[in-house]
C-alpha cells in the first residue's frame, strides 16, 4: 500500500513537471505553409513564454524583425517583418524561457509564393 501511494505521488509530480514546459501550439504562418504575404510572425504557446531570441532567414539572408511583443512572458508573441518580402523559403528560429524557468527553442518554416 505504501509503495503504491509513493508511486502515485511520483507519477503525479512527473506528469506535472512534463506539462509545465511551454510549447508552441500554433504559428502564423503555419509550419510548412505556402502564403501570398506575411503581415506578421506570431507564435501562440500553451503557457507563458519569454521569447529571448527570434531570427528569421529567407532567400536573401537574414530578415530583420521588429518585436511587437516585448520581453515579458506571454502566451501570444508577435513580430513584424519588413512590409515586402520576396517570394521564397523562410525559416523562423526562436529561443525562450518557459514559465517554469526551462530554456526552450523551436523553429518553423514557410514559403511565400505569388
Amino acid at each position: 500500500m505504501k509503495q503504491t501511494l509513493l508511486a502515485g505521488i511520483a507519477l503525479a509530480f512527473t506528469a506535472t513537471g512534463a506539462a509545465a514546459h511551454s510549447k508552441a501550439e500554433e504559428t502564423l504562418p503555419a509550419d510548412a505553409a505556402t502564403v501570398a504575404s506575411v503581415p506578421y510572425i506570431e507564435m501562440r504557446f500553451n503557457d507563458a513564454m519569454r521569447i529571448t531570441v527570434i531570427l528569421m532567414s529567407g532567400p536573401d539572408g537574414e530578415v530583420e524583425l521588429t518585436r511587437e511583443t516585448g520581453m515579458d512572458p506571454v502566451t501570444e508573441f508577435r513580430a513584424l517583418p519588413p512590409r515586402e518580402l520576396p517570394d521564397g523559403a523562410y525559416e523562423v528560429n526562436w529561443r525562450g524561457m518557459s514559465s517554469d524557468g526551462h530554456p526552450m527553442q523551436g523553429s518553423f518554416a514557410f514559403e511565400i509564393a505569388n
